[in-house]
């Protein structure tokens, strides 16, 4: 995960955190509840960008102990509390607590890394018997039926630069299958789909994401200035309406041992 594409250290990637953490924690929190979260619980939170959710676990969740982790923790310095705990991890190459956690939970993490496979792997190992993973994944097949041609023709630029930095933006679909072929009971999985308009907090986000990575969307030769014209004009347009991605929260269960 080095080569994470949106590292910390770009300017501006703090916003764009925080406006990430005000549209996704509402549904985030939700499946928390929905897979049956409960005071007391022991959770891990893997890729915690900038602590929203881990703050919320240990405070208004009440849970037990929350630990929360990033490959980069410096947004996180300043997160504290009796029963929360911040570390630096690497998801692939750290040696995980096995079976110590009731919940461990991921947001928009796997996309990026290329042994998704591991990283699940990583995660169960890390639950107690019983215990939950919750995972949030980008699907971004709206994108693929966006209008008009022009804005279409962007977000068919930005999946082939994504897939060529080995970033899946259809992962959401796929986790199902990679819970239960990790070992995982009961899974199941819905889908957030925002329909948004120019000038909202989701265009803003976008925009914001497309500016930070403007040179290697360019340096790609997947997109085009004249493309990243297209989406600041409609993103900028409060009459435009349109959608872009669905963050899908797949779940399952790690088997009880038997007596």
């Amino acid at each position: 995960m080095s080569g994470y594409v949106l590292p910390h250290q770009l300017r501006g990637e703090q916003r764009r955190l925080a406006l990430m953490s005000e549209l996704l924690d509402p549904p985030h929190r939700s499946l928390l509840k929905a897979v049956g979260l409960e005071p007391g619980w022991r959770c891990l939170e893997v890729g915690c960008g900038n602590g929203s959710i881990s703050k919320w676990l240990s405070t208004e969740a009440t849970a037990g102990y929350v630990v929360a982790t990033d490959l980069d923790t410096s947004y996180i310095t300043d997160l504290h509390g009796r029963n929360l705990e911040v570390r630096p991890l690497n998801i692939l190459e750290a040696k995980v607590e096995q079976g110590e956690y009731d919940l461990v939970t991921a947001r928009a993490v796997l996309h990026h890394l290329r042994d998704r496979q591991r990283a699940v792997g990583q995660m169960v190992t890390a639950l107690k018997p019983g215990g939950v993973l919750l995972c949030v994944e980008p699907d971004m097949l709206p994108a693929a039926a966006a209008e008009p041609d022009s804005l279409q023709r962007f977000w068919q630029g930005w999946l082939k630069w994504s897939a060529s930095a080995g970033i899946d933006y259809f992962l959401g679909r796929k986790m199902p299958g990679l819970l239960a072929g990790s070992g995982l009971q009961r899974v199941e999985a819905v889908g957030n789909t925002a329909i948004y308009n120019g000038g909202s907090p989701w265009a803003t986000y976008w925009l914001e994401t497309l500016n930070e990575l403007r040179p290697k969307l360019l340096d790609s030769g997947f997109v085009s200035d004249e493309s990243l014209r297209v989406v600041e004009q409609f993103y900028l347009d409060p009459n435009h309406w349109t959608s872009a991605i669905t963050f899908v929260g797949a779940w399952g269960f790690k088997a009880r041992e038997r007596v």
